[in-house]
């Protein structure tokens, strides 16, 4: 395990231009507004922000850049914006309007030399690959798209090893199995990904209280995502990260005149 701080990230899953949140990425209700919700993360000690559009590739729109816009002038912490996003130009834009990286996830499994022309142009840095997994049948591990409707066929580790030699910067890895559920992340997933590839690692589905993201902070992921357990106030982060302190993960912790 590294020495360097690891992040907790809350995530904004938008559809229609509001967070809502679902269970295994279905059952969606109405968590509130995405603005106002950005505010207070960024009030309450997030590390960084994750801003999904889940509907916009299934639906084949782009995302909003005027919400984006509006939120990248109240918050300063690094944005992650994903959803609809297929193009050089998109990127461009969303950059502009002032997100840090953007997450790529059915257009990379669509063309995955996308991938090496987004890491090419922008940077490897701004390139967050997210890889929506679920268990099959068959006990492999598939990759899934758009909004977890649909098997791209491609399993877990090859997919993971093809990311990091196209160049992305960082994978967000969410557990279809575990999304939603507060029973925990996925932890054996997880393992798996570690050892077949060597880029930072968020974990994504599942976390249900602080306990959780301890342990997956404790096997050695770089970050961990929630979304219900913030939104919801169940946990708060200052709160969170203390614990994770006491614990000894190397936490970014706001310094209290």
């Amino acid at each position: 395990m590294t020495n360097l701080a690891k992040r907790i990230i809350p995530c904004l899953d938008i559809k229609d231009g509001r967070v809502v949140k679902g269970v295994n990425f279905v059952g969606l209700k109405d968590a509130g507004n995405p603005l106002e919700i950005a505010k207070r993360y960024n009030d309450e000690g997030a590390d960084e922000l994750v801003f999904l559009d889940i509907t916009a590739s299934h639906e084949g729109r782009k995302i909003t850049l005027q919400v984006i816009e509006s939120i990248a002038k109240e918050i300063f912490i690094p944005l992650t914006i994903g959803g609809g996003i297929s193009t050089l130009q998109d990127i461009s834009n969303l950059l502009d309007a002032g997100c840090d990286k953007v997450s790529l996830n059915s257009s990379a499994l669509q063309n995955p030399n996308f991938i090496n022309a987004s890491a090419e142009k922008f940077g490897t840095q701004c390139i967050v690959v997210a890889i929506d997994v679920k268990q099959r049948q068959d006990g492999s591990i598939g990759v899934f798209t758009h909004g977890g409707r649909h098997d791209s066929g491609r399993n877990m580790q090859a997919w993971l090893q093809e990311v990091q030699h196209r160049g992305a910067g960082e994978i967000l890895l969410t557990s279809m199995d575990s999304d939603g559920t507060k029973a925990g992340f996925d932890l054996e997933k997880l393992k798996i990904a570690m050892q077949c590839c060597d880029l930072p690692l968020i974990a994504s589905g599942g976390a249900g209280c602080m306990e959780h993201i301890l342990a997956a902070l404790q096997i050695g992921v770089d970050a961990a995502l929630a979304a219900s357990i913030f939104h919801y106030r169940e946990v708060e982060i200052h709160a969170l990260k203390h614990f994770l302190a006491q614990h000894n993960i190397p936490v970014r912790l706001e310094e209290t005149l």
